[in-house]
């Protein structure tokens, strides 16, 4: 049995919520990468679909969160900032192709399943 389309304010909301990350870290540095999906989840908690990509672009970008501040941490030392440096090139690349994979998906109705969650939302 097949699932039901999502209707188009519910796949708009899906992939805003795998967008709003990448947009607000580019536009904070960083800073406000977890807002966009947290929101989306606030205001689209009644819609499975809408919810399911919201909570994992925030789980995503949580696990994210703390391995870029383990990589800020390595940097402040001598030999960590030889790993650290390739690493946070590395989050950054898979970062952005996980979300462009999720908004690609929702708009094609089909969800996406974040890999390296800390499942916080559900």
């Amino acid at each position: 049995m097949s699932q039901p389309h999502p209707s188009d304010s519910s796949r708009i909301a899906a992939i805003l919520a795998h967008l709003s990350a990448p947009i607000a870290a580019i536009l904070s540095a960083g800073l406000l990468s977890l807002v966009g999906p947290l929101l989306v989840w606030l205001v689209k908690k009644d819609d499975p679909f809408a919810r399911r990509a919201a909570a994992g672009a925030f789980n995503f970008n949580l696990s994210f969160w703390v391995l870029f501040i383990l990589c800020w941490i390595l940097i402040f030392t001598v030999v960590g900032i030889v790993v650290a440096l390739p690493l946070m090139l590395v989050l950054f690349v898979v970062s952005a192709w996980c979300h462009i994979k999720g908004a690609v998906r929702a708009s094609n109705d089909r969800p996406y399943d974040y890999p390296f969650q800390l499942r916080v939302l559900s």
